[in-house]
């Protein structure tokens, strides 16, 4: 089984796509850290997000095991991720390997932008994921918080916002929902709510 999350930046599919792969036994890959860890070695080698070349290179010979998830999850490293995402050769570096672990067995479920749509186009299930930008900022915001970073809502949402933009208006994979996409609003819900929902979705497709 596969089960494609979609959806922009802390609309819920993260904590989500963790809960679907626990619940039904599958694995789970949360495919920005793919781009946010090409961000990071750029950054720590002194290069610019929009360093398309070195970028291409470093998305080729990725090893996330020896990058620390928590330094990957900072407001600026995701901010150049979503940079190094727009790039066409990058993305074409990582299908591959997205693609092969989504075909491990028994199956797998993975959290991104383009899953429904490039990545898993035949996954069994797709999901997109969604939230108002205020609600969404206010939760990154206090993720931000708690892991130590001074920074208000207001900067939250702004951040949001570009990286939102960015992404539905990249020329390749942008962020939109699949044809076959069920959406699911979590607005109004809390991640119990929202896991109830998702597996009635799931359980039904």
């Amino acid at each position: 089984m596969i089960i494609a999350v979609d959806g922009p930046a802390a609309s819920g599919k993260g904590t989500l796509a963790r809960r679907l792969a626990a619940h039904y036994g599958l694995h789970f890959l949360d495919t920005g850290l793919l781009y946010r860890a090409v961000a990071w070695q750029l950054l720590e080698d002194g290069r610019g997000a929009d360093d398309e070349a070195a970028a291409v290179e470093i998305a080729a010979r990725l090893d996330l095991e020896s990058i620390s998830e928590t330094e990957l999850r900072t407001t600026g490293i995701g901010d150049a991720a979503s940079i190094v995402a727009a790039n066409p050769n990058v993305r074409t570096a990582i299908l591959d390997f997205q693609r092969r672990f989504a075909n491990r067995n028994p199956g797998a479920v993975l959290d991104g932008r383009d899953i429904g749509t490039i990545v898993c186009p035949d996954a069994d299930c797709k999901l997109f994921v969604t939230a108002s930008p205020e609600v969404r900022a206010r939760r990154r915001g206090r993720e931000l918080r708690a892991a130590g970073n001074d920074i208000s809502d207001d900067n939250v949402l702004a951040d949001l916002l570009r990286r939102d933009a960015r992404d539905q208006s990249r020329a390749v994979a942008p962020l939109r929902p699949a044809e076959d996409a069920h959406l699911l609003d979590t607005t109004n819900l809390d991640i119990e709510a929202a896991f109830r929902a998702a597996v009635a979705i799931v359980d039904g497709s």
